[in-house]
């Protein structure tokens, strides 16, 4: 992605991605070898981070190895895993570990590998705002260099015709439980924050997971298997009827393909709505290989005949919460089918409440009345994860694409990693108007619908002729 030849400073760019997560990662990397296309990426930390507080010792991510940056788009890229393991003498090793899916540790290492050597990487860079310029038909991202300590150090704006927005998801709380949350005293932290606060919470005498999905099932059985047998004193509560397994069969996982992707994107709005809802034992179950080390190092608790000091009750909503003085803490819970409520004493709570999508707005808000939206005011988007804007912006050929924020559009796919190297192909394929990256017409078995969208790749357009402007980085 260095700047081609042909570009100057007071050129335009073809994109800027804000973002540095997997996704826009992944498309950083399939972007790379276009000699053709000037792109730039901003992020605001100081260095890729993938979920850092949930890198727990032996957890695998969930999905193959070959869901990597780039493989399903192009497994000749220099940045595919296996190249990686190749580049550190580690594709022996590999091959004899025989390992599908790896650990989140490693994933998280193979990424840094690939965004330390990409040029147009941009961290430290903060972007504030993104306006459309109908004077030049381009778009303003403005953006701050922060400096190591976080502080602004220069201020900047760059000129594209193209941006791609990959902010990814922050931490989510449950309204009851908010106000203990960043409160001194009773440690009260979100499985993101998990290993940063590990040490003090299991200094603690009664701990609490709330959460039945993955991140409170990795929580809970490290905190067992780091508590005394017998004296483990660990409550874990979730939402769901049970601690269910994920979906995970062949023909399950064909939800997470392009052919379902394009299938989801075709159904009526409120269809949509209804089914993101039912499926959410395809991406918020946990993993079948979890719940039986669970259930194996709980056994393990009772060859000398007692029982562990644990409590696991599925079908838990917390109400309400509060502390006492300010050494406890205190959850009053309701049990959905038996419609009874108690209250539950702890030291400490660890809230394995998920993530959400980031809200667009915090950076789209100088695009609000170029913004279409569907039904309940979240913008659409189109096939090609293009924002619906107005004609006058889509009519010079610029865009704003979306990674990881179009669920309500896209389906359960959006967020998993396995769909990450296909949609960024599709958006430079997109981007390119032709066949930059070659992809499959069909991708499952299963046939969703009576009739099955085929895909295609929008003719290119003519870039308009632009005034000059001063890019500052």
């Amino acid at each position: 992605m260095n700047t081609p030849p042909h570009f100057t400073a007071d050129t335009p760019r073809d994109l800027v991605g804000i973002g540095i997560g997997p996704c826009n990662l992944s498309l950083a990397a399939l972007a790379h070898p276009l000699a053709e296309l000037d792109a730039v990426f901003y992020e605001q930390r100081p260095r890729f981070d993938w979920h850092p507080g949930l890198l727990i010792d032996g957890a695998r991510i969930q999905v193959p190895f070959l869901a990597d940056l780039v493989t399903l788009a192009d497994p000749t890229s220099p940045w595919t895993f296996l190249n990686y393991l190749k580049t550190h003498q580690r594709l022996y090793p590999f091959y004899f570990a025989e390992r599908f899916h790896t650990q989140r540790a490693e994933y998280d290492t193979y990424c840094r590998w690939v965004a330390d050597q990409l040029p147009g990487l941009h961290f430290r860079h903060q972007v504030d705002a993104v306006r459309w310029n109908p004077e030049r038909d381009v778009f303003e991202v403005d953006h701050t260099r922060l400096g190591t300590e976080g502080e602004a150090e220069a201020l900047g704006r760059t000129h594209t015709r193209n941006v791609v927005l990959g902010i990814g998801t922050e931490p989510y709380v449950p309204d009851a439980l908010r106000p203990l949350v960043d409160t001194p005293g009773v440690p009260v932290v979100h499985a993101a924050d998990y290993l940063t606060h590990r040490d003090t919470l299991l200094a603690a005498g009664h701990i609490t997971v709330v959460g039945s999905g993955q991140s409170g099932a990795e929580v809970f059985l490290d905190l067992l298997r780091h508590r005394p047998t017998g004296r483990e004193q660990l409550h874990w509560i979730g939402r769901t009827d049970a601690f269910a397994p994920m979906e995970y069969s062949k023909l399950g996982l064909e939800h997470f393909t392009p052919d379902y992707t394009r299938y989801f994107h075709a159904l009526p709005e409120s269809t949509r709505d209804r089914l993101t809802a039912a499926q959410w034992q395809l991406h918020k179950g946990i993993d079948a290989t979890t719940l039986a080390a669970i259930h194996d190092e709980l056994y393990q608790r009772t060859l000398g005949g007692g029982w562990p000091d644990t409590v696991l009750t599925p079908g838990v909503r917390v109400r309400t919460a509060g502390r006492i003085a300010t050494t406890k803490i205190e959850l009053h819970l309701e049990h959905i089918q038996q419609n009874t409520r108690t209250r539950l004493t702890t030291d400490a709570v660890v809230l394995a409440t998920g993530h959400r999508e980031r809200p667009l707005d915090r950076v789209l808000a100088g695009l609000d009345p170029y913004i279409r939206r569907d039904n309940s005011e979240r913008p659409r988007v189109d096939e090609h994860f293009r924002l619906v804007l107005d004609p006058s912006v889509t009519a010079t050929g610029c865009n704003i694409y979306l990674q990881n924020a179009e669920r309500h559009t896209h389906g359960v796919g959006a967020p998993d990693l396995g769909l990450a190297a296909w949609r960024a192909a599709t958006i430079l394929n997109t981007l390119t108007g032709k066949e930059t990256y070659p992809l499959p017409t069909r991708t499952a078995f299963t046939t969703f619908g009576l009739e099955q969208p085929q895909p295609r790749v929008p003719a290119a357009r003519q870039a308009p002729t632009l005034t000059p402007l001063v890019d500052r980085r």
